[in-house]
């Protein structure tokens, strides 16, 4: 998979190859702030095939918790463009901020489905997790 996106005002734009190892809309309360409320569309994928090709981002790591993710966002108009897992190899690409946000090609699965609100929705038929699967 080779796509490239930006964020909202074009400040910051990148590039991205590799195979996607998940697919999924996540539930969680933490991707419901940084979303607005709704469920957050994503896609992970190894690090070394990320780059950014325009500006530098901003990143927020919380120091209240344990293995907090970095998330890497525009400083310019705040789009959320990643969220960095510890360790390094694998990165999460918002959906959101792909310039053809098709070639995602929809979740195949759903996780944090405990903290998901009643007016969330899931496609039938994809697989749904109370936390992380495994």
């Amino acid at each position: 998979m080779n796509f490239t996106g930006k964020c909202y005002c074009g400040e910051l734009t990148y590039k991205a190859e590799g195979e996607p190892v998940m697919k999924g809309q996540c539930h969680c309360r933490e991707c419901q702030y940084i979303s607005g409320g709704g469920p957050n569309y994503f896609l992970i994928m190894p690090t070394a095939g990320f780059e950014y090709t325009k500006g530098e981002p901003s990143q927020f790591t919380r120091s209240d918790i344990e293995n907090p993710r970095t998330r890497d966002f525009c400083k310019t108009c705040g789009t959320h463009i990643t969220t960095r897992l510890p360790g390094g190899k694998m990165i999460v690409v918002k959906v959101g901020t792909m310039d053809d946000p098709s070639e995602y090609g929809g979740p195949k699965v759903a996780i944090f489905t405990c903290d998901m609100p009643d007016f969330h929705t899931i496609a039938e038929g994809i697989p749904t997790f109370d936390k992380r699967p495994s």
